[in-house]
């Protein structure tokens, strides 16, 4: 076993799906059944440093500071064991190479509420855990590794607006591109109570994921059409029906999850109000009860103005497009 410490830190931004994923067709190695487009929360961060040091006797995480439940702890834990598992395979084998490692992570937003905490949690992780071994990957071979952990990880590791196509996710146009901006509706902070590894086993369940999943492909077209052209309009209303689609299935699973509390849809209806009065803004909604509202940056100051005044929504965030993952000195 190394006796040296070995150590990096990465910082990675969480995602907003504007075509969403939902439902795996293989749920172990976290394939989707359909594939996605996001773009980065440039604004919103997670920073992971991940340590691994030949005295530990046992992994150590913590998140924001506190030491995670035991489920996220054997989640971090087993994604480590993987990463090592391909540095030991390059050696001589995981019990002679893998030392515990201390993972500290801290995030500049809420978790478990629908902001893609485990997108930019596994993205950052999976990046810090490479460079701490010395493993040189390439952006495909880290998206894909950081898929296996979340599946929308992928989607955190290149920068700008970004497709996943099966394996890995690629970007298909810079953050400067499009200055899009998300402001989210904070509706509720409590951490949701069923996950999104919990809903995407739950998908086939429902009567509707099958039509949902038939029309992928038009609904991912339009999308990157509205995108390459700058397509405000276009884009609205794919985004809306995507968002709606997937929420669909997720309230028609069995059992059945119901994420949005009533100021969802006040939310939904303001801002459909706003568009009709000329105002640039759709709203999507992850796998959570918190509203994304995807405007024009010229925007913004109107649309936050107005969902502040929604009675439930105890916050608004805001965030323009962000770039890749990456590892960052130490200070």
């Amino acid at each position: 076993m190394n006796t040296q410490t070995r150590k990096a830190t990465a910082i990675a931004f969480p995602n907003i799906a504007l075509i969403k994923y939902w439902g795996n067709r293989d749920q172990s190695l976290r394939l989707p059944s359909n594939d996605s487009l996001s773009f980065n929360l440039g604004d919103l961060r997670t920073t992971t440093t991940v340590e691994f040091d030949p005295l530990l006797t046992r992994d150590e995480v913590s998140i924001d500071g506190h030491k995670v439940n035991a489920q996220a702890y054997e989640r971090v834990v087993h994604h480590l064991d993987r990463i090592a598992d391909i540095d030991c395979g390059e050696r001589r084998g995981l019990s002679e190479c893998r030392s515990k490692a201390r993972v500290m992570s801290n995030n500049t937003f809420p978790m478990g509420v629908g902001i893609a905490s485990s997108a930019s949690g596994f993205a950052a992780l999976t990046i810090a855990a490479c460079a701490a071994l010395g493993l040189k990957k390439s952006e495909p071979e880290l998206s894909s590794l950081a898929r296996l952990g979340s599946g929308s990880a992928c989607r955190s590791v290149p920068g700008g607006f970004v497709a996943w196509h099966d394996g890995y996710a690629t970007s298909i146009a810079t953050q400067s591109h499009w200055p899009l901006m998300d402001v989210i509706a904070i509706v509720a902070s409590r951490h949701k109570t069923v996950g999104s590894t919990e809903g995407h086993a739950l998908a086939d369940s429902s009567p509707f994921q099958a039509a949902r999943l038939a029309d992928a492909p038009r609904r991912l077209s339009l999308c990157e059409q509205a995108i390459a052209n700058c397509d405000f309009p276009l884009l609205a209303e794919v985004i809306e029906q995507d968002a709606l689609m997937m929420h669909s299935v997720i309230m028609t699973s069995q059992p059945s999850v119901i994420y949005w509390v009533p100021a969802t849809l006040s939310v939904i209806d303001a801002v459909r109000d706003l568009r009709d009065s000329g105002v640039p803004v759709a709203f999507t909604i992850d796998a959570g009860p918190n509203v994304h509202c995807i405007c024009e940056a010229h925007a913004v100051k109107q649309v936050k103005q107005a969902v502040r005044q929604i009675e439930g929504v105890t916050d608004v965030i805001e965030s323009g497009v962000g770039g890749p993952a990456c590892v960052i000195p130490h200070s």
